[in-house]
């Protein structure tokens, strides 16, 4: 009992560390604003995780796995590089092109988790949800009034979300084989807004001066994940994960922004996947996501709608909702040595009528290509590495200003992480 006190306070110091971390550096995820995986194996294998259990991140992705991973800790940080560009042509002195300038983000993540005899287990995930974040020169477009940003305001244009989630959770098993859990979803976001000064206008906004350039605002909010996982045989195993939306307090300071007042809550999501061993040391495994950034009007309102900003049916992103699929491979390929490899295919959610605006959000990734590996450290402790690499995609269409605009992106990551059993 001593060991487990003391297993909890610590876990609870790397979660507060975890948390502050996540709070300081935000990043553009690669799924929409959703991560491509959640833990370092999951990253190392395209990001399937649903049927898998050899990590402690289940708050993140399926609460059932716990029950099957055993007594761990798991701390992981990964090196995030999204390059992002903007283009507008056939617009005349409107015409240029700009680039984010900030290209490298840090990523923390940590999972605990403790079995309790044969059929309980309690855990903690803190994780980030993924975010938005560009920053980009003034540049030189003229929009009537001398230099200007993209968006015809003043100064840096850009937007900062970050969205981080402390899951407690808890898991137990069924006849064995089979097992069920349960996540609450503690959701705390911050954003801000800088250089739309052309939309924060009584004409263009419900709530002028509640549109950019106020630094950053904060929310918070709850929701539930639940999952299922079963062992079928020695071989197979089926899992599936359901999160509903985490409904989040609205942005005040950008009430004049946010459709609904400054609402922006993370979306439902759920997930199924298998995982198979065709032969001794070997594991296949797939996952198919469904993210449904509609329930979110800041979100998938379309940007083209002749009504205030800040209204409920006011301009949003306009974005779709997504499948993703997910497939990995493991090899064990010595004792100690574990090797993966995998592919993420998510759909683009950003439409060519809804360009302008996505400027700020240029979500656009599709493919994800991944490699990763463990190694063991003894009885008990591991180290695991990942490597993504996003070749760049881009969108096309009509902007609202004049001419026609292109955005466009590339990603890179790399990932480490100690784990330790016990």
């Amino acid at each position: 009992m001593k060991t487990c006190k003391t297993s909890l306070r610590t876990t609870a110091r790397g979660a507060a560390l975890a948390a502050a971390l996540g709070c300081a550096l935000p990043a553009l995820a690669t799924n929409g604003y959703f991560p491509h995986g959640y833990g370092i194996k999951a990253k190392g294998m395209g990001g399937v995780s649903t049927a898998t259990a050899d990590d402690a991140l289940g708050g993140a992705t399926n609460p059932a796995k716990m029950a099957f991973a055993g007594s761990r800790l798991d701390l992981g940080l990964e090196w995030f590089s999204p390059r992002r560009d903007a283009e507008r042509t056939g617009a005349g002195p409107l015409s240029g092109k700009v680039t984010s300038e900030k290209e490298t983000f840090w990523v923390p993540e940590l999972g605990y988790n403790r079995a309790l005899g044969d059929t309980w287990a309690v855990g903690l995930t803190v994780y980030g949800n993924g975010g938005m974040n560009t920053t980009y020169p003034q540049g030189s477009f003229d929009c009537g009034g001398g230099p200007a940003n993209a968006m015809c305001g003043g100064g840096k244009l850009g937007v900062d979300l970050m969205q981080l989630v402390v899951a407690p959770t808890v898991a137990f098993k069924l006849a064995g084989r089979h097992a069920l859990g349960a996540s609450l979803l503690l959701g705390y976001q911050r954003f801000k807004a800088e250089g739309l000064q052309a939309f924060d206008t009584p004409m263009a906004s419900r709530a002028p001066g509640s549109v950019t350039n106020n630094g950053y605002d904060d929310a918070s909010g709850a929701g539930l994940r639940i999952g299922y996982l079963g062992r079928l045989s020695d071989a197979f195993s089926l899992g599936a994960a359901y999160s509903s939306k985490v409904d989040m307090s609205r942005f005040k300071k950008y009430a004049g922004l946010f459709a609904g007042q400054g609402d922006f809550d993370i979306p439902s999501n759920w997930n199924v996947g298998v995982a198979f061993t065709p032969a001794p040391g070997w594991t296949l495994a797939a996952d198919y996501q469904r993210i449904n950034y509609s329930d979110v009007r800041s979100v998938s309102n379309p940007s083209m709608v002749q009504v205030q900003l800040g209204e409920d049916g006011g301009p949003g992103f306009g974005w779709r909702d997504i499948g993703v699929f997910k497939i990995g491979l493991a090899w064990q390929a010595s004792p100690a040595l574990v090797v993966r490899a995998g592919y993420n295919r998510g759909d683009n959610p950003i439409r060519a009528s809804d360009v302008t605006f996505n400027i700020l959000a240029p979500g656009v990734m599709t493919d994800h290509y991944t490699l990763g590996f463990t190694y063991a450290l003894g009885a008990s402790g591991e180290i695991s590495g990942a490597a993504m690499v996003a070749p760049r995609q881009t969108v096309t269409g009509a902007s609202m200003f004049a001419g026609t605009e292109t955005i466009g992106m590339r990603q890179y990551s790399l990932s480490l992480g100690w784990s330790m059993k016990f």
